[in-house]
């Protein structure tokens, strides 16, 4: 088990990561609906909105009683779709913890053309990599492995507490989402199956990889990747922070 808990890095450019929370609000929504449903009812909702490769490509179709859009739609809406309590607590998780810098490096209206083009490219390679498979994909794992790719280009040297197994420990962030791809890389190496597992490794390895590439023409002019302003910004904001504290000091010479 690696799940971050919380980073040390401050947002710089905006006031709050809208984007974001609404995001995972969007998520959390839909899980709630589909938790609603019985089950015939779920399993209808999921084959309906998730990304179900063979279908994508044309090479099978849906019952007529199930279509709910079109193929091409379902990239898109199976997103925020996921299949599990666990599965939705730990994408949410990621995406609290990284996606509000990335949303700061990017601004609002970018991140949100940045995270959606992330899970297009995802669900794309997963789809490639299994294109007979008739089975759906759900998720936001794809779209977050780009807010995780990204992180990894703006914030390396940033530290993250993170829960390993049952301890938690802070570490770079260039370990710690550095170990998580590299866990994505063996696991679809070593997958035999479709869905190696059930999960989509390749959607995950596809979501980074456009994550890595995207941010560098996506960032806000002037930004630095690899974190190559932290010491100036630290500087920075230790010499304010002495100003304000020398502001508070009583001038004695007044008395």
């Amino acid at each position: 088990m690696l799940l971050p808990l919380h980073d040390n890095t401050p947002l710089k450019h905006i006031r709050y990561q809208y984007v974001t929370v609404s995001i995972i609000a969007a998520c959390v929504a839909v899980y709630v609906y589909q938790f609603s449903l019985d089950g015939r009812g779920e399993q209808a909702f999921i084959f309906g909105f998730g990304a179900i490769p063979a279908v994508v490509f044309g090479l099978t179709k849906l019952p007529a009683e199930l279509v709910q859009i079109p193929a091409l739609l379902s990239l898109v809406t199976s997103m925020f779709l996921h299949g599990g309590f666990m599965h939705l607590i730990g994408n949410m998780l990621f995406l609290w913890v990284l996606g509000d810098n990335v949303e700061d490096a990017l601004g609002h209206k970018r991140f949100v053309i940045f995270y959606l083009v992330c899970g297009l490219i995802a669900a794309l390679a997963h789809s490639i990599s299994e294109p007979s498979s008739q089975t759906p994909m759900v998720g936001a794992s794809g779209a977050i492995s780009g807010v995780i790719g990204a992180y990894l280009m703006v914030h390396p040297k940033a530290r993250i507490k993170t829960l390993v197994g049952w301890f938690i420990l802070s570490l770079p962030a260039w370990v710690v989402l550095g170990l998580w791809i590299a866990m994505q890389f063996l696991s679809a190496s070593a997958a035999t199956g479709g869905e190696g597992g059930g999960v989509a490794w390749w959607a995950h390895i596809g979501g980074f990889i456009a994550g890595v590439v995207l941010i560098v023409p996506m960032r806000r002019k002037g930004l630095a990747l690899f974190d190559r302003d932290k010491k100036r910004f630290e500087l920075w904001l230790g010499i304010e922070k002495t100003k304000r504290r020398r502001s508070r000091i009583p001038d004695t010479d007044r008395r």
